[in-house]
């Protein structure tokens, strides 16, 4: 994989969909940090189902927290790991009213400093809500970026590290959506479906299929 095939790769994406952004539903930053909390191992269609009951009647730290940990599970018990996501939220709400005057903190440091809210969290937060050039790597970009060979690494510290080195400056704000829309959609877990996909003359997997 070099230089050229990067740029034609990240081309491609941005000709496809110039505009990508997550698919967890939000409307400020604080909304989007509490559903990526929430989202870790569990889908964004999970997540996106709840806050919609949630946000409604509680979408400010003050407003979660004064729901307590049992309220707020009343909302989110339908994803995964919910009675762990219950007590860091509540935790950090607690932090952001304290320490932040309820504002989210738009640097890594702070942000890695609250509860639940590891360095992927930080990095979807530094990007989507302040359009920051971080890259989260979770498990579709992980396996994109090996499968691909655009950033092949043994752990997702290393991909991150190489995606940030090796994607051209000026695709890199919004290249975290369109790795994670590509794993997502097309180049899936089980069976990739190269045949219907728009960078296959491009990517180095070996194994490719006609699906």
């Amino acid at each position: 994989m070099n230089k050229q095939k990067r740029h034609e790769i990240f081309s491609r994406f941005r000709d496809e969909n110039p505009n990508p952004t997550t698919e967890l539903e939000y409307s400020n930053p604080f909304e989007l940090l509490i559903a990526v909390i929430l989202s870790a191992q569990a889908t964004d269609v999970g997540v996106n189902k709840a806050t919609r009951k949630l946000y409604p009647v509680a979408n400010t730290p003050e407003a979660i927290y004064n729901l307590g940990v049992d309220g707020l599970k009343e909302y989110i018990k339908t994803i995964g790991l919910f009675n762990a996501k219950a007590e860091n939220v509540i935790k950090t709400c607690k932090a952001l009213v304290d320490k932040h005057g309820s504002s989210v903190p738009d640097n890594r440091e702070d942000l890695e400093a609250l509860p639940g809210v590891g360095r992927k969290t930080a990095n979807v937060v530094l990007n989507t809500a302040f359009g920051q050039p971080t890259m989260a790597v979770d498990t579709h970009i992980y396996r994109v970026s090996n499968r691909t060979k655009i950033a092949p690494g043994k752990n997702v510290n290393e991909v991150e590290q190489k995606l940030v080195r090796f994607i051209p400056k000026e695709f890199l704000q919004d290249a975290h959506h369109w790795l994670i829309l590509h794993g997502r959609y097309t180049c899936v877990a089980r069976k990739p479906k190269c045949g219907s996909c728009m960078i296959e003359d491009l990517c180095e997997y070996k194994e490719k299929t006609d699906f």
